[in-house]
């Protein structure tokens, strides 16, 4: 079992930034894909990003194509945490955001293979 706690929401200009936090709670986080997904008002739950490792000690990165050059994932290992730095943000960026973890990142459907969700953190933009 993985806890998943967020951290870092609230009210932000349009233009403006902030940054995420997800606490994990178990000692494997490094070897645990880790997201972050979104879901605005009456829209359904949506990709944001992801970080999975390889053998190599690589870490890969995945956007989805709306935040791609404005958010950037990242995560320390030694804290088990994962970030997500949100920048330049816009009105159509506010929604809860949720962390999640799992075994596997699948490119066309990334919340398949994640099995630990966050409770969300609120993002405010205002226009």
């Amino acid at each position: 079992q993985v806890q998943l706690v967020e951290s870092g929401g609230g009210l932000v200009q349009a233009g403006g930034s902030l940054r995420l936090a997800c606490a994990a709670s178990r000692r494997a986080f490094s070897s645990y894909v880790m997201g972050w997904f979104r879901q605005a008002p009456g829209k359904e739950r949506e990709f944001v990003a992801a970080i999975r490792g390889s053998a190599d000690s690589t870490y890969y990165e995945y956007y989805a194509d709306s935040v791609k050059g404005r958010f950037t994932i990242s995560r320390d290992n030694a804290e088990n945490t994962v970030y997500l730095q949100m920048n330049s943000l816009k009105p159509e960026d506010m929604a809860v955001y949720y962390c999640a973890a799992g075994s596997a990142y699948y490119h066309s459907s990334p919340w398949r293979g994640m099995g630990f969700w966050g409770k969300g953190t609120l993002v405010t933009v205002s226009s």
